[in-house]
């Protein structure tokens, strides 16, 4: 982390729970390992991106 980054654990907490609107360590903690992983998850899309170029699109559901 930089140096203008460097928070303290208490200082996170405080911030995210103004962000959150709730002081609920349960509900930060929460929103906090689904920002992760929604962001993990992103990257290892992003590094998959073009691995496959031969690889068609599924057909598309019709619905009526």
């Amino acid at each position: 982390m930089d140096a203008d980054h460097d928070f303290s654990d208490e200082e996170l907490l405080r911030r995210a729970s103004v962000y959150l609107g709730t002081t609920d360590r349960a509900k930060i903690v929460h929103e906090a390992l689904k920002a992760l992983c929604a962001r993990e998850a992103g990257r290892r899309l992003a590094r998959l991106g073009g691995t496959m170029p031969g690889l068609q699109a599924p057909p598309r559901r019709h619905f009526e």
